[in-house]
């Protein structure tokens, strides 16, 4: 469940970036820089802030989930 939230998120805030920066300014095209870079760097170290965020609401995550 985790995951899809985390995907859902990062996709939603990389519209919005799109939309924003075509509607108020150029200068939104930072947060969509800011999403990328951030998914980039947990693919390596395998840490989201996203993750943190749903652990603390007590999101479960795929894996725990029983057969």
């Amino acid at each position: 469940m985790r995951e899809r939230i985390v995907r859902a998120v990062a996709g939603t805030f990389m519209l919005a970036s799109v939309v924003l920066t075509y509607f108020v300014s150029i200068n939104w095209l930072w947060l969509g820089v800011f999403v990328g870079l951030n998914l980039l760097q947990s693919s390596f170290t395998r840490f989201c802030p996203l993750e943190k965020i749903l652990d603390a609401l007590g999101v479960e995550s795929s894996e725990s989930k029983c057969c």
